[in-house]
């Protein structure tokens, strides 16, 4: 598995395991606190965009566009693994081909599909992190999420790492 598959399959697991934390929450009758769930809703639109920016289509979502629970669901079943998809079939045409977009506040840009799909991971990265935080913040465990969680877990199961 290259780097980049490899970190589309982290992403989709990511999301799973925060989304699996939020389900908990819930089953015990807490709120979500909204800043928890405006965050993680952000990461699902940005990889909506994206993905769409990449296929040329509209995009389905505003990138601060809020979410209840089973929106967030909903969306991650359409975004998270076509994502991850995306990152295991471009190949190296596709990966160094330049996408131009226009972003939220009508600026301009150019950038290589490669680039999206790194930044799309490290931007959720970010963001779930944001999660934890306010779920702390809120007196709620947050669900660790970081890569190297992820390859712990792999190694444990016994996937060869890199």
């Amino acid at each position: 598995m290259n780097t980049l598959e490899k970190l589309g399959a982290f992403n989709v697991w990511a999301n799973t395991t925060v989304l699996s934390r939020l389900d908990e929450v819930a089953a015990t009758g807490q709120e979500i606190p909204p800043i928890v769930l405006r965050l993680f809703s952000h990461v699902l639109n940005a990889q909506a965009i994206w993905i769409s920016r990449i296929g040329g289509t509209p995009s389905p979502v505003k990138v601060w566009q809020e979410h209840d629970l089973a929106t967030c669901h909903q969306l991650h079943a359409q975004t998270s693994e076509p994502l991850h998809q995306l990152m295991v079939q471009a190949d190296e045409t596709e990966l160094h081909r330049l996408i131009s977009y226009t972003n939220s506040l009508g600026d301009k840009y150019d950038s290589l599909v490669h680039d999206i799909l790194t930044h799309a991971v490290v931007h959720a990265s970010y963001h779930r992190a944001q999660v934890a935080t306010r779920l702390r913040d809120h007196g709620l465990e947050p669900v660790n999420s970081d890569f190297i969680t992820y390859c712990r877990e792999l190694s444990a199961q016994g996937v060869p790492q890199l």
